[in-house]
């Protein structure tokens, strides 16, 4: 059987309801699209004058009127841009998502106009969202060098209505009636606010008459211009003063800080944007918090589209501030939001990398500042050491750290660090804790201190996720030395071996006494203390199951036992050597090794199991200790 076609039908009426309260997130929407639709009108017309001046008919002075009517219940959005025919208008606003201004460019580009306008709309539909707070709207048209206007008016229930109408000058007028519970968009408070937050950056003025009172009571009606349009990261840098920047980071920040760096930017190529991005000086409360909004202020050719904008930049650059805008960027249907897209991609890999780069030039040339904005954001760039995608190694440059080599409240970077390392020394050493406080007193250290070696304080709860997503840096990899074994912490020969036998029965005792240790051996990384635990090489260390416990998230960790170390040149650890050899069955042999991993637990920041337990055992020690010598 031969396959027939057949067109797709639509019933209109459901097609309009759909349109009307579903594609739409938020009933203001409307103002902005009709606000758009007049500027692209305006923009058509200053286009086709190039060619035709007469159409202008001696009227330049671009304006986009909006004139709330509250005794009769209509607002009225006006435009004296290229108007619209008795064909044009049935044409574009009786076909629903049939697009003027896409049919508009669609012939320019068959005419290969170079220096087109650069027009808003897209799918034709949002002129149909006044009817979300109109059960009437009516167009009233006339365009450019017509000698008569038209009138097209529906109810959004299907159907509308066309009719000759005169109208003075070159134009349109939409007239919304407004329905009962949408009264508050005649208000002249309610329509600043939206003509501020989705059009303040129009380039035609937006203009309403407002009534102002004087002390006496007297009435006064004034044309006010409700937008700034003023888009300053349209402008040339070189017309832009230090004070319109912090102007603008105060605008769209709403910080009461200056910016800490400001970076004005504008692609050029096969896709073109613009970026005005600030660097805060100071970190918000909220940044850490899972429901904070985070992203810049995304602008299609000046109309706003989106405040928190979270794809346009990672995660770990959150804090940055600032506008987008761009001609390309795909929105969906209702141009609320952004669908993924390749170019998407591209800006925000753009972003990124402006962003890395006037960091790390910050870095280099204003030490001092970029200290400062360290202390304030350090944390969340570290976020970017366990983004897939980012560039770890170029962040990791970004990145400062206490260590054992610098002074309290200095920094260190990685690449400073490994210029400075040791002879002998293959690794990146680090170590993490509460406070540097706690860090740098850690018996973990006293191997590398005893030998010189930098070890980096690592303090940011981020940096148990962080850093071994970085796993190593030019070459060197970071090892923690809390956990597995030192494999470049020195090998003193024949002494280690005659240790480790002398240890061995001792240890395979303590072992097989103490059930909540992994194992007992030697260690290498000690030279005052007497006892250490350490995680194996993979294992979460103390550390990250303390951070764990203290979100609620301790049964995520999995359990794993640590093994103790000793020291074997500690005298405690040889007086419990002898003992063991005179006196293997003593009961203070499991005793005293058990206080060695009280002791080890409580230096690693951990708490004892059984502090009761612990108690006991020194307290038997001392009654022990003070009854010998009180009988000499």
């Amino acid at each position: 059987m031969t396959a027939e076609s057949h067109e797709f039908k639509t019933e209109l009426k459901q097609l309009l309801d759909i349109i009307i309260h579903s594609l739409y997130s938020n009933k203001e929407i409307f103002l902005r699209e009709l606000v758009s639709n007049a500027c692209d009108a305006i923009d058509k017309v200053r286009f086709e004058s190039l060619t035709h001046q007469d159409i202008l008919e001696g009227d330049d002075d671009w304006k986009i009127r909006i004139v709330p009517d509250r005794e009769n219940n209509t607002l009225t959005v006006s435009d004296n841009g290229l108007g619209m025919s008795r064909d044009s208008i049935i044409e574009e606003l009786g076909t629903i998502a049939r697009s003027g201004t896409q049919a508009f460019l669609e012939r320019l580009k068959e005419a290969e106009a170079g220096d087109r306008p650069d027009l808003i709309g897209q799918f034709g539909v949002g002129f149909y969202a006044s009817l979300m707070v109109a059960d009437r709207v009516t167009v009233h048209s006339r365009q450019a060098g017509d000698a008569g206007g038209v009138r097209w008016e529906t109810d959004g229930q299907g159907t509308f209505t066309v009719e000759s109408a005169e109208k003075a000058s070159r134009g349109t007028d939409v007239i919304l009636r407004l329905r009962e519970e949408d009264r508050e968009f005649l208000e002249t408070w309610k329509i600043r606010q939206i003509v501020k937050k989705y059009s303040d950056f129009i380039e035609h003025p937006i203009v309403m008459d407002v009534e102002e009172e004087d002390d006496k009571k007297k009435k006064t009606v004034t044309e006010t211009v409700l937008n700034s349009r003023k888009a300053l990261w349209l402008r040339p840098r070189s017309d832009i003063t230090e004070e319109d920047y912090k102007d603008f980071y105060l605008h769209v920040s709403h910080n009461f800080d200056d910016p800490g760096k400001t970076i004005h930017y504008t692609a050029e190529g096969t896709h073109e944007f613009t970026a005005l991005l600030f660097l805060p000086s100071r970190r918000p409360f909220d940044m850490f918090w899972p429901e904070a909004k985070a992203g810049l202020h995304l602008y299609i050719k000046r109309v706003f589209i989106m405040d928190h904008c979270e794809k346009l930049l990672p995660t770990w650059l959150r804090f940055m501030k600032g506008v987008v805008d761009s001609s390309d960027l795909p929105l969906n249907v209702s141009r609320e939001m952004l669908q993924q897209n390749p170019l998407l991609d591209r800006i925000r890999a753009a972003l990124v990398k402006k962003v890395q780069g006037t960091l790390e030039e910050m870095k280099k040339e204003a030490p001092d500042d970029y200290l400062a904005f360290y202390r304030e954001f350090g944390a969340v760039l570290k976020e970017g050491l366990s983004d897939p995608v980012s560039d770890r190694e170029k962040l990791a440059d970004l990145l400062l750290f206490e260590s054992t080599r610098t002074e309290a409240g200095k920094m260190t970077s990685l690449e400073d660090y490994v210029e400075g390392m040791a002879e002998g020394q293959e690794n990146v050493y680090y170590l993490i804790g509460e406070n540097r406080g706690l860090i740098e007193n850690s018996p973990y250290l006293e191997t590398f201190k005893d030998r010189g070696w930098e070890v980096l304080l690592l303090s940011d709860a981020i940096d148990e996720w962080a850093i071994p997503g970085l796993g190593e840096y030019k070459g060197k990899k970071l090892k923690p030395v809390d956990r597995g074994a030192l494999d470049d912490a020195g090998d003193d020969g024949e002494k280690d071996k005659e240790a480790e036998k002398k240890y061995e029965s001792l240890f395979e005792f303590l072992n097989d006494k103490i059930e909540n240790v992994k194992g007992v051996r030697l260690s290498r990384r000690l030279k005052e203390s007497a006892a250490c635990l350490v995680a194996d090489e993979g294992d979460p260390g103390a550390h990250m199951e303390r951070l764990m416990r203290q979100i609620g998230r301790g049964g995520e960790v999995p359990e794993a036992k640590r093994i103790l170390e000793v020291n074997p040149d500690h005298p405690a650890v040889q007086a419990l050597q002898e003992l063991f050899e005179t006196s293997p069955d003593d009961d203070r042999i499991e005793t005293y090794g058990r206080l060695l991993l009280d002791q080890a637990t409580l230096a690693e920041g951990s708490m004892v199991d059984d502090p009761q337990a612990m108690a006991r055992r020194i307290n038997e020690l001392l009654a022990r200790d003070a009854g010998s010598s009180g009988g000499q």
